[in-house]
């Protein structure tokens, strides 16, 4: 279920112009344009924290790994385990392309 402090127009319009997006090289355009690189930064580090979470890794590792704080990795972690399933749902999706990468 969607957040409906997050639901509106400009979301919404966020959200398809990321659909449209059909290669890997699209979306660096696309994020290089739309974010700073800090922020994309960030984005790609809480995604790579939220898998090594569900692996089981420490926050040790992750931090050792990712450069994460531990606030980071707390807010991740409560996302995984209280959040509205976005994570699971991109891993399960890219479990079924790369099953090694994920698993």
């Amino acid at each position: 279920m969607v957040n409906p402090k997050l639901k509106d127009e400009l979301n919404d319009q966020l959200c398809n112009a990321v659909l449209k997006l059909e290669t890997v090289e699209e979306c660096y355009q696309f994020f290089e344009d739309i974010c700073t690189i800090s922020e994309l930064k960030a984005m790609s580090q809480r995604l790579e924290v939220a898998k090594m979470l569900q692996k089981r890794h420490t926050y040790d590792e992750i931090v050792s790994r990712t450069g994460a704080s531990t606030a980071t990795i707390s807010r991740v972690k409560r996302c995984l385990n209280y959040g509205a399933d976005g994570y699971n749902l991109v891993f399960e999706r890219l479990n079924r392309e790369q099953p090694e990468d994920i698993k």
